[in-house]
């Protein structure tokens, strides 16, 4: 505890973060108020309008300004694919790391009934519904090589196959309770070009 109570508000506020502890946070501060009052100011006003003006893509459920993020209102990506990701950090990296013009489907997480997140919290019947829409042809399921990220790849191929679409998995490459997030580029453009049907 500081001798300013804003100060400790402002170290508690950055322990937000993920991996942040205290120390961290307050190094984060100090910096901030020692060195870069024109930087924190415009990190403040940063995420005052990202917090109120992000929101979800009405269609794929990544983050959006706008009802329709410009993945899915572009006209320049192949509608017949899909690629199913846990979290819109999964559709940066795949973005960024391959070649892949398909549309995307952010679930926001993986099927964990401990922590509350069954088929309704992840969006599974908006995801039925585009997929009866008729236009994909095939799914790629992209979520994390984890017990988890598995059993939601199980049931999402399920949900393809009964609206009559070809599963796919991503290939070896990625190891086994890895994630997206931090697999290199090369190793995350192997197993993209090399995905499999999902039995």
């Amino acid at each position: 505890m500081s001798a300013s109570r804003l100060l400790d508000e402002l170290i508690e506020a950055l322990r937000c973060l993920p991996g942040v502890g205290a120390k961290s946070a307050q190094r984060m501060a100090f910096a901030l108020l020692e060195r870069n009052r024109d930087g924190g100011l415009k990190l403040a006003d940063a995420l005052q309008q990202a917090m109120q003006r992000i929101g979800r893509c009405e269609r794929c459920r990544n983050f959006s300004e706008t009802p329709l993020c410009s993945l899915c209102a572009g006209s320049g990506r192949d509608r017949r694919t899909l690629c199913v990701v846990e979290s819109p950090a999964d559709l940066a990296t795949i973005e960024q790391a391959t070649g892949y013009r398909g549309l995307y489907f952010v679930l926001m997480g993986h099927l964990s009934p401990l922590d509350g997140l069954g088929p309704e919290e992840l969006g599974l019947p908006q995801l039925a519904a585009r997929l009866a829409e008729g236009e994909i042809e095939e799914m790629i399921v992209a979520t994390n090589p984890t017990v988890e990220g598995e059993a939601t790849a199980h049931y999402l191929a399920h949900l393809a196959r009964a609206g009559g679409i070809r599963p796919t998995r991503l290939a070896h490459g990625v190891p086994l309770g890895g994630e997206l997030e931090y697999v290199d580029r090369g190793t995350l453009a192997h197993a993209f070009g090399g995905r499999q049907l999902l039995e």
